[in-house]
């Protein structure tokens, strides 16, 4: 690594060590076990892929660290994180996707959900977690007596999400789905959307819920196998565009409509209708593994776009030649119209390893040391999002969570070598 992006990735390190036990949080309110928060304006809630995301890059880096005390406090937290979900499932399988102590007696999605507003659960990244988890302490019974309540989990994904016209799950409504304010799916009727983040995801849940099962040596992993294999196929058959060589996500909401005695001939026969608007998450098919070599060696072609994609900084999340291409700061939603994120950076990457893309690849980590390097040398902490033409910090100072990705980065690309 070159001196400079070494400087950066030492400093990275050191302000990531000096903060973690800013994120570490303990129980309070219903949130009965410990737990790890994103930091900066999240303080205090538990959030489903940021905690995900915050063990993914927190636990291997207690070995570099090499402090027991503090590995097995991150265990126990990131322990924790699976356990509060657990703790305020409901009957019917639904989980919260955030669970926050404020002016409620219990979550607020709970409390909405037994009105009987059905709106979106825990994104799938619950079997991710607990997978991670344990493979890296070496230990699955931790999880087992949870077992039941994790396909009470699917279950309800199944009964409430999934589309059976085209075999593909679709967001309920557009609150909290990750890319909060994504315009395939933001302002769009409930029930309409069968986004591409949501279903790439789905089939790393499955996938990680089979090798559960087996790391507990139980029965049932095949049947999730399948479940990822038919919901691969159904991706690729409805969400991948041939034309333009990208992953979109689908208007499922889609049928004849029939008026007196008009629309009595042939009538819709495809299932889903392509949104074709880019985003960051059309690369997510590299990151989980299922893109053909062809399919890979295009998407690749759409990340070196600087029309598009390509920043100097990593990936914009947007398309920077899609009519919704903004940089507006904003909180609830936050933007993901166009400005950097280490987790879409870190995911493209991952995308780059899986393929063999090697170079792309260690050009998106020196972009990613050299964003968030530079934030620390100029304001002393890490933001949530950034600008992609000057690389500067568009808000919520002190964030840290998917931002420790980039030291995942340094570490696989040197376990490559």
């Amino acid at each position: 690594m070159e001196k400079k992006y070494a400087e950066y990735e030492n400093l990275i390190y050191s302000y990531v060590k000096e903060n973690i036990n800013t994120v570490l949080k303990k129980p309070v309110g219903f949130i009965h076990y410990p737990f790890i928060d994103p930091g900066s304006v999240y303080d205090g809630n538990v959030w489903d892929w940021d905690t995900f995301w915050s063990v993914y890059g927190l636990l291997p880096l207690t070995t570099r660290i090499a402090d027991d005390a503090l590995t097995e406090q991150m265990i126990k937290h990131a322990k924790g994180n699976v356990y509060n979900f657990f703790d305020h499932q409901l009957e019917d399988g639904y989980i919260p996707m955030m669970i926050e102590v404020g002016q409620w007696p219990e979550p607020y999605l709970n409390m909405r959900h037994k009105e009987g507003v059905m709106m979106n659960m825990h994104k799938p990244f619950l079997c991710q977690q607990i997978y991670f988890i344990s493979d890296f302490i070496g230990d699955y019974t931790w999880i087992k007596e949870k077992l039941s309540q994790l396909e009470k989990y699917f279950a309800c994904y199944d009964q409430n999400y999934y589309h059976e016209n085209c075999g593909l799950y679709v967001w309920v409504d557009d609150i909290m789905i990750g890319m909060d304010n994504d315009p395939a799916s933001f302002g769009l009727p409930k029930n309409s959307t069968a986004n591409i983040f949501l279903n790439s995801f789905m089939v790393k849940e499955f996938s990680c819920m089979a090798s559960i099962l087996d790391g507990l040596g139980v029965d049932g992993a095949e049947v999730y196998r399948e479940k990822a294999r038919k919901l691969t196929d159904h991706i690729q058959e409805e969400m991948y565009d041939q034309r333009d060589a990208f992953y979109y996500s689908v208007d499922v909401d889609i049928q004849t409509r029939t008026y007196d005695w008009f629309h009595q001939g042939l009538g819709v026969f495809w299932k889903t209708l392509p949104i074709k608007i880019r985003t960051w998450s059309g690369f997510l098919p590299m990151a989980v593994g299922f893109a053909t070599k062809e399919q890979a060696e295009s998407l690749v072609k759409h990340y070196h776009d600087m029309e598009t994609f390509h920043s100097e900084f990593g990936v914009t999340t947007l398309a920077k030649d899609e009519k919704m291409f903004d940089l507006s700061v904003t909180n609830n939603p936050s933007n993901w119209l166009g400005p950097i994120w280490l987790v879409a950076n870190y995911l493209v990457f991952k995308g780059m390893i899986n393929y063999g893309y090697r170079t792309e690849a260690e050009e998106l980590c020196r972009h990613s040391l050299k964003l968030l390097g530079e934030d620390l040398i100029e304001t002393g902490s890490m933001h949530e999002y950034y600008d992609p033409f000057t690389g500067k910090p568009i808000m919520n100072g002190g964030f840290m969570n998917w931002n420790i990705l980039v030291l995942n980065m340094v570490r696989e690309l040197e376990e490559i070598t």
